[in-house]
């Protein structure tokens, strides 16, 4: 008899109250107040922060119950950990905010922390060309061109290299004419792609709005020369003004001729000197003369030496120390710190 008034007892016991995942983090941050809150979003990643404010955001009938639970389980994992016991994550981040800066380190950090939890489109971000190259290859050109639109243009513009000459202008053009997607279409081709590679999430799809002239002259300012230059001439078969607008929109390394003079400052503390070396090796006097012009004399002095000792190099590692830079400064310019012009345009 004893033993069946526990039994009945024991469901009448009151349970803790549970929480689960991102709701934890939510009611924490909900919790320390808004500055530290700040402080704590400073280290997260672009998608950890629009998970967590959505959880926030989300938040309902919270109880003092399950902020103790919260707090209680947040203390006992710190009381648990040491210095051994940092997360490998957290390391790399902070060790490359504080070698690179934020803004320099947020792409690498999103490629290297952010890419192994990701689902469909977003997967793409992190495979590597020739992968994704021989898994699209087959797709119809439009699909390839929404695929190419959607991620980095210096991965695109490795992934078009690979793909078949005879759908390359194909696609370009498509990407060049594409005027946005809708966004039922776009969760539709992430849905497959995320099918293909048996993920369980779905991906975050920032926007609908890709594609377009602007799109496909950032993916030509990757190609190589001889490759961009042979598309930029098919495209011009096909729609003169089209190309013309391509061309317009591109910034190329002659174009650094055209930049004033603190975005040129601030760009070759930027560049490495043997990477610099090596692509003005192929560049014309004008270009050289405004980099040295913007260099103390000293400096300008041992560049010209430099230069000279160098002797002849092939024009597929000029090409590379060109692109490398025009990286740099794209990068630059869009952190803010220097602003690139060319052609009467205005690149930011």
């Amino acid at each position: 008899m004893a033993e069946q008034e526990i039994k009945t007892e024991l469901p009448l016991k009151k349970k803790k109250p549970q929480v689960a995942g991102v709701n934890k983090a939510a009611i924490l941050l909900l919790v320390i107040g808004e500055q530290d809150a700040a402080e704590v979003m400073k280290h997260m990643g672009p998608k950890e922060v629009q998970s967590l404010g959505s959880a926030m955001a989300n938040l309902g009938n919270v109880s003092r119950d399950m902020v103790r639970g919260v707090l209680a389980e947040f203390c006992d994992i710190v009381d648990s950990q040491t210095s051994l016991g940092l997360e490998a994550e957290d390391y790399i981040r902070n060790v490359l905010v504080k070698a690179l800066g934020e803004d320099k380190a947020d792409s690498l950090i999103d490629r290297i922390l952010l890419g192994k939890g990701s689902k469909g489109l977003e997967a793409l971000r992190w495979m590597e060309a020739r992968a994704i190259a021989e898994m699209i290859r087959v797709e119809h050109p439009q699909i390839i061109a929404i695929v190419l639109s959607f991620l980095e243009s210096d991965q695109s513009a490795e992934i078009l290299s690979l793909l078949p000459d005879k759908i390359r202008l194909d696609v370009t053009l498509r990407i060049a004419t594409l005027d946005g997607i809708q966004p039922n279409a776009l969760h539709e081709l992430d849905d497959i792609l995320e099918r293909q590679f048996a993920g369980g999430g779905s991906s975050n799809l920032k926007s609908s709005s890709i594609g377009g002239v602007k799109s496909a002259a950032d993916i030509l300012n990757f190609v190589d020369t001889a490759l961009e230059t042979d598309i930029i001439e098919n495209i011009r078969d096909v729609d003169p003004e089209l190309a013309q607008q391509i061309q317009d929109l591109m910034f190329v390394f002659d174009n650094l001729g055209d930049i004033d003079d603190r975005s040129i400052q601030g760009l070759l503390r930027e560049v490495p000197a043997e990477t610099l070396i090596v692509a003005l090796k192929g560049a014309d006097d004008g270009i050289k003369e405004k980099i040295l012009a913007n260099m103390s004399r000293r400096a300008a002095d041992m560049l010209r030496d430099d230069l000279d000792a160098k002797g002849p190099v092939r024009l597929s590692d000029v090409e590379a120390a060109q692109r490398e830079i025009l990286s740099i400064a794209r990068r630059m310019a869009d952190a803010g710190d220097i602003q690139l012009g060319g052609k009467g345009e205005q690149f930011v």
